[in-house]
């Protein structure tokens, strides 16, 4: 089964090698068909303290790395 990539944006690095990653996702309200933003807050490992607050980061799906932590940083951008 493939490993899920998301987008997103730094929101946290004060934990060593853990960034917070903010994933805002949008869709169509079923019933007030207004389109809805929703975000999502996920602690992703970060092995080389690299990421700050700002950039934004790809994350792959991976095997639990601590208790709340189960995602990976893979790429990275600058913030403009």
């Amino acid at each position: 089964m493939p490993k899920r990539v998301l987008q997103g944006t730094v929101v946290s690095d004060k934990n060593d090698k853990t960034v917070v990653v903010r994933v805002e996702r949008r869709f169509t309200h079923p019933v007030m068909k207004k389109t809805v933003r929703m975000s999502k807050r996920y602690k992703a490992h970060d092995e080389t303290n690299a990421c700050k607050v700002g950039d934004i980061v790809t994350i792959q799906e991976s095997k639990p790395i601590s208790k709340d932590k189960s995602w990976v940083v893979v790429t990275e951008a600058q913030a403009q």
